[in-house]
């Protein structure tokens, strides 16, 4: 091979090389944008209020794990489907769970003629996201793209297909979602950082329920007190009324006594003794 051919080669190969290194290098920041994405979110972690107020460890523990990676599958989940019909004056929702933080969330849709109202969400214990606020596009004339981190799990993704806006149009709908689950690295770092923040919640729950927990025993320990002052104030009421229940039996014999008597003298002055009328 002549120079003159090597360096027509080389100058053939290097456009290649430049552009294989440049999407080499794309890929690579895209990794490192989405691992630091998920470590902030993992960095907020708070465990939600259900978790704290579950009566077993097992619910938190699970939500900080993640995934078991003895059973883990990084492969990229894919929903799809083509020319689904939403009916004029109605609306579809296509509901997806995704349960490994970290994930990677890739939409594209069309319709095939006409615009429609399209939205995402994200439904979690603690309330409702919007991912992609509902609005009318046009997907008829170029698919419509979309790239998320879903960062807290579980969660629920709720793509919504509305068409209730038209009064006359069937609208048909193609889509395909891919769900790609976080490598290995990630979830490893992410449990740690899950970890951490759920220790420093407990933790400063701990400290909370410990204060409570005091007050709450030195009321019992002042409501016991009270009751066994009141027991005795009641026993000794109760001996009281019996005393005052005996006396007052005792004085209803006396008064009726006391009346008969009463009137008796009474008649025996007003009208006399009858032994003494029989001597007259």
């Amino acid at each position: 091979m002549t120079a003159k051919e090597v360096v027509e080669e080389d100058a053939a190969t290097a456009p290649e090389s430049e552009t294989a290194t440049a999407e080499e290098e794309a890929i690579d920041l895209e990794a490192r944008a989405i691992a630091e994405a998920m470590q902030s979110a993992d960095a907020s972690y708070v465990p939600s209020p259900s978790l704290l107020s579950a009566d077993d460890s097992a619910p938190l523990l699970a939500q900080v794990d993640g995934p078991d990676l003895t059973i883990f599958n990084s492969k990229p989940n894919v929903y799809q489907a083509k020319a689904v019909p939403v009916h004029l004056r109605a609306k579809l929702d296509i509901p997806i769970h995704v349960s490994a933080g970290g994930s990677v969330v890739e939409y594209e849709i069309n319709t095939d003629l006409y615009d429609i109202g399209f939205g995402v969400t994200a439904e979690r214990e603690e309330g409702i996201t919007n991912v992609k606020e509902k609005s009318r596009v046009d997907s008829h004339l170029e698919p419509v793209t979309g790239k998320f981190l879903v960062g807290s799990v579980p969660c629920a993704l709720v793509f919504s297909f509305d068409n209730e806006y038209s009064w006359f149009r069937e609208k048909k709908v193609s889509y395909k979602i891919t769900v790609t689950p976080p490598n290995v690295e990630n979830v490893v770092t992410g449990r740690r950082l899950r970890a951490k923040k759920a220790l420093e919640a407990v933790k400063k729950d701990q400290t909370e329920m410990d204060e409570r927990y005091e007050t709450v025993a030195q009321k019992r320990s002042e409501l016991e007190d009270a009751i066994l002052r009141l027991e005795r104030e009641l026993t000794e009421k109760k001996k009281s009324m019996d005393v005052v229940a005996k006396e007052e039996k005792w004085l209803d014999k006396k008064l009726a006594v006391r009346k008969e008597q009463i009137t008796m003298l009474s008649q025996r002055l007003k009208n006399g003794w009858a032994d003494e009328k029989s001597e007259k």
